[in-house]
């Protein structure tokens, strides 16, 4: 019994002897040395760049001057492409005002000077009558010599008012393409609700009459 005792003594102590080295040896161990590039944090290489926004904001005084130079290309660098059929559009219409207009113009204005001389060979003021007419149709020579001065200073207008819608169109591209360049990143999130209800509406205090009232709402 006794030597049992010993024996169970003997390796409770061996036991408690192991564990202390154990624990000593944990303790007296250098620390690792890691690198730097462990304890900093990890860095994603290009993420930054590639999610950044990209904001696009045209320069207003490029725009108008490459729209002064080539119609339409203010519209194009304001990436607006869906102006360019009204302001091509507008341009191929005032173009064929003018050369309608000033084509009359000129064939009125020969066959006044036609008329008005004493060359028999210069009768342009015969072929542009309307066909089945005469000269005589219109009331005679001086009737008629009238008429195709008044339509000679009628088209001769005509032709100068193209020319002046001709710059005003061309202007009024460019003022568009300013003003688009301008306001390109303009936040118009706010929502603008019209609304329309029935109300009662007094007359000098006496009498009223029903109607609709209008209120314009921010939100």
């Amino acid at each position: 019994m006794c030597k049992t005792k010993n024996i169970l003594l003997i390796a409770i102590l061996l036991a408690a002897v192991n564990t202390r080295a154990q624990v000593t040896t944990g303790q007296d161990k250098p620390p690792v040395n890691l690198p730097d590039s462990l304890h900093s944090e990890p860095k994603l290489y290009g993420v930054t760049d590639t999610l950044a926004p990209n904001i696009f904001k045209p320069n207003p005084v490029k725009v108008v001057w490459m729209g002064a130079i080539i119609p339409g290309y203010g519209q194009i660098m304001n990436k607006k492409y869906w102006k360019l059929p009204l302001v091509y559009g507008g341009f191929l219409g005032c173009a064929y005002a003018v050369a309608w207009n000033g084509s009359r113009y000129q064939a009125y204005k020969t066959a006044y000077r036609d008329i008005i001389d004493t060359d028999p060979d210069t009768n342009s003021f015969i072929e542009i009558l309307p066909k089945g007419y005469t000269v005589e149709t219109f009331g005679g020579i001086q009737e008629y010599t009238n008429i195709l001065k008044t339509k000679q200073d009628a088209f001769r207008r005509y032709r100068d008012l193209s020319i002046i819608c001709t710059v005003g169109y061309y202007a009024l591209t460019l003022i568009d393409a300013y003003v688009d360049a301008q306001l390109y990143d303009f936040d118009i999130s706010p929502d603008l609700t019209l609304r329309f209800q029935p109300a009662i509406l007094k007359n000098n205090g006496f009498s009223s009459t029903l109607g609709i009232q209008c209120s314009l709402k921010l939100k």
